[in-house]
């Protein structure tokens, strides 16, 4: 009797993580990327231009706003994947966060606190003091190691404009071998076409970082992550990076699959301008995270968190994500992009 009753709890517990499709059995894990928009503490760093974000700035940055920007970013990036896995991503990527202690007060959050979540973080020269990081929970886990990389650009008049840095983190995913990358590169700011070059190079950077590890290892396992502001088609990602929707062409040419190419032939988007959506948040895999012989983890299917009380319920931005300040002023919500996330498997045996 007592076996039979530790046999009934023992599928029960895994039972939150696997989930059966035919006649096999798989584990799940959830990866996600999430622009936090403008993730900033209170203080005042004479180093970056983040006096708005202060008490006394323009944006009355107080403590109790900064409270209630980091409960709500805990929300969403807690619920990520929820449905489906019974638990928050195993590994996020996120962008747009001022240092690491805006990182740590996040997953201080009570929603967060229990899944003991690590940080790898590396302060980026960005004139505006933002930088991208990686969060993974401990226990699915384990960086080996990381490093950042700068991406170099300059003005007309050779003056260097100082933006993110791309990170890359090797580490082991349940004791497999998996390398994340996380992004964000140069805005659209004085318009798509004008800024265009700096996201071409952003491009042509990340592309050498995924070259590099696949001429190491052509069936290596590497997750492309960020806010690319450029849309699947556009030439940074599609023509640069080298990405595509077919997985035949990402498997026979050492290519980055990109799942993202659906939701944007269907409209539907990370982020509102003018009205237009745009998907400018993206995960890509390598070819390594198609097929897997030795029954390793493999990318099943990507989404975009975009739940209702995410989307802005009225006003001028009706349907647009419920962002957490605009027109000088806190207005109680997320962030202006929804996060982006993919399902990995893994077969049971």
């Amino acid at each position: 009797m007592k076996r039979t009753l530790y046999c009934w709890l023992f599928l029960l517990f895994v039972s939150t993580l696997v989930f059966g499709q035919g006649n096999k059995n798989y584990e799940i894990l959830t990866v996600a990327f999430y622009n936090v928009e403008n993730l900033f503490d209170t203080l005042n760093d004479p180093n970056t231009r983040d006096d708005a974000r202060t008490p006394e700035g323009r944006d009355r940055w107080t403590e109790d706003i900064y409270a209630l920007k980091v409960k709500n970013t805990a929300k969403v990036l807690a619920e990520i994947g929820r449905e489906t896995t019974n638990q928050p991503p195993a590994v996020i990527g996120l962008c747009e966060v001022e240092n690491r202690q805006v990182i740590v007060d996040v997953l201080n959050d009570p929603l967060l606190k229990p899944y003991n979540y690590g940080i790898v973080h590396i302060d980026s020269p960005d004139e505006r003091g933002i930088d991208v990081a990686l969060i993974y929970q401990k226990k699915h886990f384990l960086p080996i190691s990381f490093k950042n990389h700068a991406l170099r650009l300059f003005d007309k008049d050779g003056t260097r404009d100082y933006t993110r840095d791309q990170l890359l983190v090797y580490g082991m995913l349940e004791k497999e071998p998996v390398y994340v990358l996380v992004h964000h590169w140069p805005s659209r700011s004085g318009g798509q076409k004008r800024s265009e070059p700096n996201r071409i190079d952003a491009a042509a950077l990340n592309k050498k970082l995924v070259d590099s590890v696949l001429q190491q290892n052509p069936k290596a396992k590497i997750i492309n992550m960020g806010d690319f502001n450029d849309e699947p088609t556009n030439t940074s990602v599609a023509d640069v990076l080298q990405t595509t929707d077919k997985k035949r062409n990402a498997l026979k040419n050492n290519l980055l699959y990109t799942p993202m190419m659906t939701f944007y032939k269907q409209g539907i988007g990370t982020y509102c301008y003018r009205g237009n959506w745009n998907v400018l948040d993206q995960i890509h895999v390598s070819g390594g995270l198609l097929k897997d012989k030795k029954n390793g983890w493999k990318f099943w299917k990507a989404g975009i968190y975009n739940k209702p009380y995410l989307i802005n319920k009225e006003g001028r931005y009706k349907g647009y994500p419920f962002r957490s300040f605009a027109g000088g002023r806190f207005l109680g919500g997320y962030s202006d992009h929804f996060a982006v996330y993919a399902y990995l498997i893994r077969e049971v045996r």
